[in-house]
């Protein structure tokens, strides 16, 4: 690890609404996944850090859950965990789609960039490979008419268009301060997190609006076998209702082996083997208002 003279390293948080391309974002800025995506609204559900390091500075992206209207106990915790986080940052991204008009969703979540005054606040607009270029140049001149930002960046996530860009201004913005991380690090998630994180984004794919909020991932056990290269994951799937058991597990089991297969696809790469990975699905009756069921779960 070295650091050298006038070395920035600091914090950063991208918000916005649901499907802008956060988790997308801080995945391509990495060079590595880290946080699932998936088109479900609130698929983020903890802070998990992606680690970005140059020759002059590192910055280290924190993935939160989006800011919403809560209307559940578990709503309630991920807010105030959106609120703690951005209070801490040293830079608040705010991510507008350059493929939609600036709505009431933005302006709401732009209002609330006043609540954090210690961080600067600088503006990205995403997606720009789905749009013409003059559209590009329409929202860029609609979002500066929001507030006085730090700085205004157009990118693609996807396309990796001005991403190194993007990084060099947000290391600009950050303090003066010893590298906080060494250099091959690119998260401080535990693979038991991320296994975790990869069932349910696995489990997501697909199913009706309802369930992904209902949709929890544990790991009970993790170990390599002794005799062969393979590592065993029990993990378990909570969700809240039966009939929710019912779509998860699908007809006569088809659709819990699917979502296995699509897991270990992403797992054993991550853990450098083959895995044997059993799900078990459970029912965890309303636990998003629960607060002992919730605490069980890690929120």
């Amino acid at each position: 690890m070295t650091t050298p003279a006038q070395f920035h390293a600091g914090f950063v948080s991208f918000v916005g609404r649901p499907n802008v391309g956060k988790s997308t974002l801080m995945n391509a800025l990495v060079g590595e996944k880290v946080a699932i995506t998936s088109a479900k609204p609130q698929t983020t559900r903890r802070a998990i850090r992606g680690i970005v390091t140059t020759e002059d500075g590192q910055l280290i992206v924190v993935d939160t859950p989006g800011i919403h209207r809560p209307r559940t106990l578990l709503g309630e915790r991920l807010n105030d965990l959106v609120q703690s986080v951005l209070s801490d940052v040293d830079v608040i991204g705010l991510c507008i789609p350059a493929n939609e008009k600036i709505g009431p969703g933005d302006r709401f979540i732009n209002d609330q960039l006043d609540d954090y005054p210690r961080a600067k606040k600088v503006a990205i607009v995403t997606k720009i490979d789905t749009v013409p270029k003059a559209a590009v140049g329409d929202q860029l001149f609609a979002i500066s008419t929001l507030r006085e930002w730090d700085a205004v960046i157009p990118i693609s996530s996807v396309e990796s268009i001005q991403l190194d860009v993007l990084t060099r201004e947000l290391i600009a913005l950050m303090p003066e301060s010893p590298q906080l991380y060494p250099d091959e690090t690119v998260t401080d998630e535990s693979i038991e997190d991320r296994v975790a994180e990869y069932i349910r984004e696995a489990a997501l794919e697909g199913v009706r609006d309802e369930l992904p909020h209902s949709l929890a991932v544990t790991i009970d056990d993790m170990s390599t076998r002794e005799d062969k290269d393979i590592v065993d994951i029990y993990a378990n799937l909570f969700v809240e209702r039966d009939s929710q058991k019912a779509i998860i597990i699908g007809k006569q089991g088809s659709r819990l082996r699917d979502v296995g297969a699509r897991a270990r696809e992403q797992i054993e790469p991550l853990v450098g083997s083959k895995v044997f990975l059993s799900l078990r699905v459970k029912v965890a009756k309303d636990w998003q208002r629960d607060p002992k069921q919730l605490g069980r779960l890690g929120f």
